[in-house]
């Protein structure tokens, strides 16, 4: 059985899904926006509404209210490709406050030359902010795009201390 649970935040409510306390979804949008892109097996489990979830709630309240390490804190799973994985484990080293370009993203999940590749997978991670997709930005340090709109990117790295 999956959880979810809503979380306020400064910038809105963030909706989470999570097999236990592994986190497998994420996001400002809403429950059936994240549950579209879930795996599809993991989608079709049942689903229990619960005010919290031990762990990662927590972490995320702790993230919100200035520990800006809590979200390391978070077990994380989705599905997609071998490179897509290895930018999500990459992203998840970009230092809070720091921003990496798609390039270097590129460059440090493995294939330099496959630019286009890391920002495709930017755009399909599931498990935003905690996957940190929001600290990429463009190679000459324009916000580019985010899902959740670029006032969200914003709030996330004045708050992380980036911009």
């Amino acid at each position: 059985m999956l959880f979810q649970a809503t979380h306020k935040t400064p910038i809105g409510e963030l909706f989470l899904v999570s097999d236990e306390h592994i986190l497998l979804a994420s996001g400002f949008r809403s429950f059936k926006d994240l549950l579209a892109r879930m795996d599809q097996a993991d989608a079709k489990r049942e689903v229990k509404s619960v005010k919290n979830i031990p762990i990662i709630s927590d972490l995320i309240s702790d993230y919100f209210a200035g520990d800006l390490t809590a979200l390391g804190g978070i077990k994380v799973r989705q599905s997609g490709a071998e490179f897509s994985q290895e930018v999500w484990k990459a992203m998840r080293k970009i230092p809070v406050g720091k921003t990496w370009s798609y390039s270097d993203l590129a460059d440090r999940a493995g294939s330099p030359n496959a630019v286009r590749a890391a920002g495709t997978a930017c755009a399909k991670n599931l498990i935003a902010p905690i996957v940190p997709c929001h600290r990429v930005v463009k190679s000459g340090g324009a916000l580019g795009n985010y899902g959740y709109g670029l006032e969200v990117k914003e709030w996330l790295l004045q708050h992380e201390g980036a911009i």
